[in-house]
């Protein structure tokens, strides 16, 4: 942690603490209930049809869900500066915290894998900010990013 982030621990508490601490532990979230601030501080990319509406659509994966699941999960939690808040493998969904880099702002990111039949799969993802108003695109880039590296490994 840099010393500009210590400090600004002082004021904004979970910029002072490593990985995932410093918030509160997360809990199973419904996915399908998901309230969207309206600050512009978030990005959500999901099947369509889902309910919020998302931002990006992601398409159905010919791959069963369990796998699908097991796949983000390793791959995601080995982004930067990315640390696994919690875990709820029957939900197939994952918490993670995402820290800036210079000041060590967090922001959460919620990862849920659904079954569409036997060999289908489809993945939504909600990225938001903890602190601020605005989060000047980073999640978006970081959702879009994610979903670029989940394409590129099923390339390889």
């Amino acid at each position: 942690m840099t010393p500009f982030a210590w400090l600004l621990g002082l004021v904004l508490p979970a910029c002072g603490a490593d990985g995932a601490a410093g918030l509160p532990t997360p809990v199973p979230m419904d996915m399908t209930r998901i309230e969207r601030p309206a600050t512009p501080n978030t990005f959500l990319a999901g099947p369509a049809g889902m309910r919020p509406k998302p931002d990006v659509v992601t398409e159905p994966r010919s791959i069963p869900a369990a796998a699908l699941y097991e796949k983000v999960r390793v791959l995601f939690a080995a982004q930067s500066h990315t640390y696994v808040a919690a875990t709820f493998p029957d939900r197939r969904q994952v918490h993670y915290v995402v820290r800036s880099t210079l000041l060590n702002f967090p922001d959460l990111v919620t990862v849920q894998v659904d079954a569409d039949g036997p060999d289908r799969s489809t993945l939504a993802i909600w990225s938001r900010s903890v602190y601020g108003r605005s989060d000047f695109g980073v999640n978006r880039a970081r959702t879009m990013a994610w979903l670029a590296a989940l394409q590129q490994s099923n390339e390889r």
